[in-house]
């Protein structure tokens, strides 16, 4: 939490230009999504630059060259969504849990992404979010999701994928983007602000035909074991 006030002091005077902004483009009538994400893109560098944070990243020429994927990151830590949004250029949107839909700031990026809200011990709302992202996603829109469910909080020891966050995938029949962070927590989740840089590694896509006829909870097994490699494979002393 120390580098986000970190971030906050060597901001202060970006600040309520920043805010006013912020507030202008919640107002999604008048700002489409690409011209929402493109603000976001365009700041979130210079916000993980003040931040001393380092993005090294890899593997952007496997992203699909359509639209309509989903990402599947493993969840290291609060840092982990300005990762992408500085490296990932198109717009994605995000599947939160519903305890952070009302923390001030948080709130705003939400509506800016067009969020989805999950309540995990609901499930027919969980349902009925599936749904929505199988619709969207369909209709050419990305997304990130982070399997796990939570933060693994073991640095870069990751926890079980769950098998039901790939229900959207399947059902949309879209192509599946494992994503590998690397010393993502060491950013927001421990008390350093030295200087540190975060890996993130966009895998090679497994598309519609690659996985149909696995079950949810193998595709997931076999996602967890793709970032798994690649993470033991650049932690290598």
């Amino acid at each position: 939490m120390k580098r986000i006030l970190f971030m906050i002091l060597r901001s202060f005077f970006n600040l309520p230009v920043w805010f006013f902004q912020l507030k202008r483009l919640c107002n999604i009538d008048k700002h489409d999504r690409f011209e929402r994400y493109a603000w976001l893109h365009k700041y979130a560098p210079i916000v993980n630059r003040r931040g001393r944070v380092t993005i090294d990243c890899h593997g952007l020429e496997n992203l699909p060259k359509e639209t309509g994927y989903i990402l599947f990151p493993n969840h290291q830590g609060l840092f982990d969504a300005l990762a992408f949004l500085e490296t990932h250029e198109r717009p994605f949107v995000t599947v939160m849990k519903k305890e952070v839909k009302d923390i001030f700031f948080l709130r705003d990026i939400i509506t800016i992404l067009q969020a989805e809200i999950i309540d995990r011990e609901d499930i027919r709302q969980s349902m009925t979010v599936i749904k929505n992202m199988t619709n969207r996603v369909k209709g050419g829109e990305n997304f990130v999701i982070f399997a796990e469910g939570t933060r693994s909080r073991k640095g870069n020891q990751i926890g079980e994928f769950k098998g039901g966050s790939f229900k959207s995938a399947m059902n949309a029949r879209c192509p599946i983007v494992p994503v590998a962070l690397i010393d993502s927590f060491k950013a927001f989740d421990t008390s350093s602000i030295k200087k540190t840089t975060v890996q993130i590694h966009y895998l090679k896509p497994l598309y519609y035909e690659d996985y149909k006829g696995m079950k949810s909870t193998e595709i997931a097994e076999l996602v967890e074991n793709m970032i798994k490699e690649t993470i033991a494979e650049y932690t290598k002393d």
